[in-house]
């Protein structure tokens, strides 16, 4: 019982000093736009930046923009994700496949995404594909490793006592080698979402007529930094919410696999 009770304690300790270190910039933040040491131009006061809040969410384009921004998101994550497992799984499965690509694909999981916005300009524009493009190069080479890494560590042993019950490729895939391979999957997915999340945001304040990215270069422009200042506290809010939102499903899964049966 008292065990019980200190490690409740001990988690409700973790939760509050997750707020210590916003706290204290919040603190800094105030503290510097109260004693003047730079510009207001500069330095915004928190009290703007919450009353421009208010406004953009009043008026309507914040969600408008976040909204077309999610979408984007989530197209580009869609195509990353299936194309990733797919090829992932093929370099794990297939020899000849692996001999062909991984050279290439060796090569080209090197290449930052940000640095082939100018050649996907000139190739397919810079109307919605090119934010989808991005996103989807961003989640594909993490996907991808991650389920290669994933497919290739199945126990030998697990997969022929499934190939010696009878089960064919499709099979072996689905209901052996796929489930052993979600915890190193979600890891990858992990580290995908924050990347295309960055990615995008950037070819958005690069290249957009819309989108959060898009909203901020424009106040940028304008000398809005109270609107700069909304746009960048969202951004790593959402950010936020969608790493945690991973990490929370692989505590899930992670539980379950190690569950008694």
């Amino acid at each position: 019982m008292l065990f019980t009770g200190l490690r409740g304690l001990a988690r409700r300790a973790s939760v509050l000093l997750w707020w210590v270190s916003p706290a204290l910039l919040f603190l800094l933040w105030w503290y510097i736009s109260v004693r003047h040491w730079f510009a207001p131009q500069l330095v915004v006061p928190p009290q703007k930046v919450f009353t421009t809040l208010n406004a953009l969410a009043a008026g309507g384009d914040l969600w408008d923009n976040l909204q077309i921004t999610c979408r984007r998101l989530a197209i580009g994550f869609v195509w990353g994700s299936v194309t990733g497992v797919a090829c992932g799984a093929l370099l794990a499965l297939s020899r000849t496949f692996s001999d062909y690509v991984r050279p290439l694909f060796d090569v080209l999981r090197q290449v930052p995404t940000l640095t082939l916005i100018p050649v996907l300009i000139l190739l397919i524009g810079i109307d919605e594909s090119l934010k989808v493009v991005v996103v989807a190069k961003a989640v594909f080479f993490p996907v991808a490793l991650a389920t290669y890494g994933g497919v290739e560590g199945v126990p030998r042993d697990l997969v022929e006592m499934a190939r010696h019950y009878g089960l064919g490729r499709a099979a072996l895939f689905r209901d052996v080698l796929l489930p052993s391979a979600i915890p190193s999957l979600l890891t990858g997915i992990r580290i995908a979402i924050a990347r295309a999340w960055l990615s995008l945001v950037a070819v958005e304040l690069l290249s957009a007529d819309s989108g959060i990215g898009e909203m901020m270069e424009m106040a940028r422009q304008m000398l809005r930094i109270d609107v700069v200042l909304v746009d960048v506290i969202l951004i790593g809010l959402i950010g936020f919410v969608l790493d945690q939102s991973v990490a929370l499903v692989q505590r899930c899964v992670l539980r379950w696999q190690i569950s008694p049966r």
